[in-house]
């Protein structure tokens, strides 16, 4: 199976390298030059966005923030900000990862295949129930006592790897590593923003606590 890549990115030198090295292997690669053509295209349905944040009149950010309840597919953004509150913005807005130029093609095509591995992962079929509230795993969905929940893919992964062990404590550099898919030392910052608004989330539904801090350790599912 060859899966297609969707490349936005205003400089078109490094739009159209990046075509070529995901062509050479093996993916089908399109790019675009702006953010209205990006929304366009990404209607298509790829199976993965590369998302640069700095472009002229529509930037990635206000495109991920657009297409994110249209596309399931993982968004990567591609940016020279490298600043927490930058990537704390990406990720509310919907993006699945943030990797900062220059960066390395090799981690870029790991990244790249990291999310793809998890999305076939996440294609099995998998259904929990915690009190009032149900978990459909495949559909990515949760209600509560019949309403729906939204959250952003971020937000249900970290809900996924939590609820699956209820019980079990998670650093969150673990959470870090399991959600985003690489080893490294994770980023606080990006953890304790994704689960404020869960918990922001679950509250405004009348659900009680999900999620217990574990002071000087991190997270567990105690739903």
């Amino acid at each position: 199976m060859s899966y297609r890549i969707l490349i936005v990115d205003d400089e078109i030198e490094v739009a159209s390298m990046l075509q070529r090295f995901l062509q050479r292997r093996s993916y089908i690669a399109d790019y675009c030059l702006d953010g209205a053509e990006a929304m366009r295209m990404a209607e298509s349905q790829p199976d993965l966005i590369l998302l640069d944040i700095n472009m002229p009149q529509i930037d990635g950010i206000e495109v991920c923030r657009a297409i994110r309840d249209r596309v399931s597919c993982p968004i990567l953004f591609l940016t020279a900000r490298d600043q927490d509150a930058d990537k704390v913005e990406g990720f509310s807005a919907g993006g699945d990862d943030y990797i900062v130029k220059p960066f390395s093609l090799p981690e870029l095509l790991a990244r790249i295949e990291a999310h793809l591995r998890r999305e076939r992962r996440e294609k099995q079929i998998q259904r929990k129930v915690f009190g009032d509230m149900t978990i459909d795993y495949s559909a990515r969905e949760i209600d509560v006592r019949g309403e729906q929940i939204r959250f952003n893919r971020k937000e249900f992964e970290i809900i996924r790897l939590l609820s699956l062990n209820r019980g079990q404590t998670f650093e969150r550099c673990k959470i870090y590593d399991r959600v985003w898919g690489l080893e490294g030392s994770g980023d606080d910052a990006v953890i304790m923003e994704h689960i404020r608004k869960i918990r922001q989330k679950l509250a405004a539904a009348g659900c009680g606590p999900c999620i217990e801090t574990v002071w000087g350790i991190g997270y567990k599912w105690i739903g």
